[in-house]
C-alpha cells in the first residue's frame, strides 16, 4: 500500500469493512452484505478504485474477481493515526498518547493492555 494513505469516501469505507471483515469478497457478495440497493457495476466501481488506491489487489477464480485486501487493518489505521500525528503534533506520538490519558480517552482496560504491550516491546 502506498504510504501517503489515499482518502476513503463513504461507500469505500463500507466495502473495505467488509473486505476487512470476509478477508476476500466479490463484487456480489459485497453488494449484497451492503444492505442498499446498489447495482454490481457500482461496487465493481468502488473496488477498481480501492485497488487503484492500494488497498486491494484481486485474483481471478472462473469468471469472477476476488478482491483482497493488501494489509490488515490494524495497519491501514496505524498509517493513518500517524498522518494525523504528522499533521497535529508535529510528528510527536507521545504528545498524542499523553493527550490521550490526560483526557481520560483510554478505559482502564485499554490503559491496562497498551502497558503491556510497552512492556512487551521494551523487552525485544
Amino acid at each position: 500500500m502506498r504510504s501517503d494513505l489515499p482518502e476513503l469516501g463513504e461507500l469505500e469505507r463500507e466495502v473495505m469493512q467488509l473486505v476487512w471483515a470476509r478477508g476476500s469478497i466479490t463484487a456480489e457478495d459485497a453488494r449484497e452484505r451492503l444492505g442498499r440497493p446498489l447495482k454490481e457495476s457500482t461496487v465493481r466501481t468502488v473496488l477498481r478504485r480501492l485497488e487503484d488506491k492500494g488497498f486491494v489487489r484481486h485474483t481471478v477464480e472462473g469468471r469472477a474477481y476476488h478482491f483482497v485486501p493488501t494489509e490488515a487493518r490494524g495497519a491501514v489505521a496505524a498509517k493513518a493515526v500517524q498522518r494525523i500525528v504528522d499533521w497535529l503534533c508535529n510528528g510527536s506520538l507521545e504528545e498524542v498518547l499523553t493527550g490521550m490519558v490526560d483526557n481520560a480517552s483510554l478505559s482502564p482496560r485499554q490503559l491496562q493492555a497498551l502497558s503491556e504491550k510497552i512492556a512487551r516491546a521494551r523487552k525485544t
